[in-house]
Parts: structure tokens; C-alpha cells; sequence
């Protein structure tokens, strides 16, 4: 729970009553535990806290601070967390070079209480009021920002951690997925362009999973692409696009479809295909391979699985192994541009009969 230092304290201890009750900080409250094979050690730690003679020397701040981080940590095993938290942000009034530790500590012991808001004051007023410091080579200030960023807060606060952590540990390993984090905050907020933007930091940490997001990189993907694109491919109206591609076939030009098909992750897969989409797109998708033959035929009407974000079109008769095709219609999902959030595309193919 606590942070370690391994710095060795070289001091002789006066021994201490087996019934101790020790005033401490400001006088108001009294130590005590119910372990008596701790009361030794809380005696032996309290003496160096309180040390006149160690107070006058240079290494008091790091002899107070193990002392402290023992002291804490004998109350949090007899069950007085409570105490052990009030206790060490008490230490912090002093000002000296352990103050964000003892804050940090505080902190955390709040958290493990549940009591999670009152840990955030405590990580906030480290990172607004204090200077970094490391402790076993980990930096305070990255710690503090990583616990905020996994708690629950608006997204505006949440977008300054984001950027705060990236520019300042951007060697850190979760810098990749905290891009990706970042747009989506960024998203709430209604900034597009800083979203998208930050999509396109994302893509080159190929292979980062994204704690909560299966499908970061394909959806991070495809929202550059489509920034980029001119977007030209979508439709307002769904039976728009199916009676212009329903013409297309008809008229046996691949190259009309190849006008209708999303420049923005194109995909052609089997409905039993693994890997999903991201790794089966294709935006060269080549229809005049696949129309040598016959007729090809199309359902006269949607399948019925069609809802307000998705639709399916049952075609057959394609040349090759599988001639039964389902063309795949989805609403276009980009806020950054309202002339065609909202719009319809031809997403991609499922190869086979559809999964009932």
C-alpha cells in the first residue's frame, strides 16, 4: 500500500513501557494499539519521530519519513486506517521534502478505505501544489495521475490528466493507450479535430490493447480515414444507396459499386471469419473478379434483422467459392462532421448465409 525506501536507520532506542500511550501531532489524539507485540516497534518508531537530537541533524526529513511509513503502517495492520490517514497528512504541515509522500499516503490508504474522493483531493493537491519527487525511481506526479485517470471524473478534468501525463512521461507504456483515451474524452467534449487527431497519435502503437476497447485500433483507424476522405460515398437516405447499387449490379459495372463502397474500412469476410473486420478491409476490394458468370441476383426487400443503425441486402450468384454475398449497410458514426453524421455507407460483404 505504502511506498518503500531501503535507507537504513542507524540509531539506539531507548526501550518504552509495555503500556504506551503516546501524544502525538498536535497534541489532540494518543497512540495506541491492541497488538502488543507492536507496541515495541510503534514505541521505537514514535522515539525517532520525536527525536530532539535527530531533529537538529541532516537526516531527520528521511528518518521521520521511515519512521512515519512504519508507524502507519502498524495502525493499518491493527485496523485503524482512519488513523494512519490523518496521521500522515498531518506529517505533511511541516513542509519538508517528504510532504508528497506523506500526501500520496495519505492518499492511499484513504483509497483502500473506498473513500476514493477524498484520496482525488489529496492526488490533486500533490500535482497543483507540489513539486515531483521519486521514490524507488517512480515519479509521484505520474502515480497521482494514473490513480485519477482510472476514477470517475468530467471529461474536461480528465483530457488535462490525458495531456499532462503524455507530455511529461511520453516513454511511459501507457502513453499509446491514454492517445486513444484522450480522444474519447476529447469526444464528450464535442472537439472533433482534437480527437481525431489524437486517433491518429494512437495508430502507430500497433498491438496495445486498450483496457475496455476490443476494437481501438479499428476504430481508431477508420475515424482517420474517414476524417480524411472526402466523404463523398455516403448516403442520407438508406433506400437511396440500395436502389444505386441494386443499379449497379444490375448493370454489371464494378466500377459504379466500387463508387458506392466506404473509403473507411471496407470490409469483405466470412460471418464465421476471425480476426473481425479491422483485419479483413480492403478498400481495393476488385467486384470484376466476381462477375463473370451469371446473373446475380438481389433480395427485393432488406433482411429483417435491418434496425436503425444497421442493415443487411441478400445477394447471390457471384463467381467463386462462395456466391452468396450479404451486403452490409451501417450508419455513419462521425460527429466530427454533421453534414454526414448520421449518413448511410455500404460498409462491407459477409461471405455465406447470414448467422440466424
Amino acid at each position: 500500500m505504502l511506498l518503500m525506501l531501503s535507507i537504513p536507520i542507524v540509531l539506539t532506542l531507548s526501550a518504552c513501557n509495555s503500556d504506551l500511550s503516546v501524544p502525538f501531532f498536535a497534541g489532540a489524539h494518543e497512540f495506541s494499539v491492541s497488538n502488543k507485540a507492536q507496541r515495541k516497534n510503534l514505541c521505537d518508531a514514535l522515539e525517532i519521530l520525536y527525536s530532539p537530537q535527530l531533529k537538529k541533524s541532516g537526516y531527520y526529513p528521511v528518518q521521520r519519513m521511515l519512521a512515519a511509513r512504519r508507524i502507519s503502517t502498524i495502525l493499518i495492520e491493527d485496523g485503524q486506517e482512519a488513523r494512519a490517514a490523518r496521521f500522515l497528512s498531518s506529517l505533511a504541515d511541516e513542509h519538508d521534502a517528504y510532504e508528497a509522500w506523506y500526501l500520496f499516503a495519505a492518499g492511499a490508504v484513504y483509497e483502500s478505505m473506498n473513500s476514493g474522493p477524498i484520496a482525488q483531493l489529496f492526488y490533486e493537491r500533490i500535482l497543483n501544489t507540489l513539486p515531483d519527487m521519486a521514490i524507488e525511481g517512480q515519479s509521484i506526479h505520474r502515480s497521482c495521475l494514473a490513480k485519477l485517470l482510472m476514477s470517475d471524473n468530467p471529461p474536461g478534468k480528465k483530457a488535462g490528466w490525458y495531456r499532462d501525463f503524455i507530455r511529461r512521461f511520453p516513454d511511459a507504456d501507457e502513453v499509446g493507450p491514454f492517445h486513444f483515451l484522450l480522444a474519447k474524452e476529447y469526444g464528450k467534449l464535442g472537439l472533433w479535430s482534437q480527437a481525431v487527431e489524437e486517433y491518429r497519435q494512437f495508430l502507430p502503437y500497433f498491438g496495445v490493447s486498450v483496457p475496455g476497447y476490443s476494437d481501438a485500433h479499428d476504430y481508431a483507424r477508420k475515424m482517420v480515414e474517414f476524417n480524411d476522405s472526402p466523404k463523398d460515398w455516403t448516403y442520407a437516405d438508406l433506400d437511396d444507396l440500395v436502389s444505386d447499387i441494386r443499379k449497379a449490379i444490375a448493370a454489371r459495372s464494378p466500377q459504379t459499386l466500387r463508387k458506392y463502397m466506404s473509403k473507411a474500412g471496407f470490409f469483405a469476410m466470412s460471418w464465421y471469419k476471425e480476426g473481425g473486420e479491422d483485419s479483413n478491409s480492403n478498400v481495393l476490394f476488385n467486384f470484376s473478379n466476381f462477375m463473370t458468370r451469371g446473373p446475380i441476383y438481389v433480395a427485393p426487400s432488406l433482411d429483417p434483422s435491418y434496425n436503425d443503425s444497421e442493415a443487411f441486402l441478400r445477394t447471390s450468384g457471384w463467381t467463386g467459392y462462395i456466391p452468396l454475398w450479404y451486403l452490409c449497410f451501417r450508419r455513419v458514426n462521425f460527429p466530427a462532421d454533421p453534414k454526414v453524421h448520421g449518413n448511410w455507407e455500404w460498409a462491407g460483404i459477409y461471405f455465406g448465409e447470414k448467422i440466424q
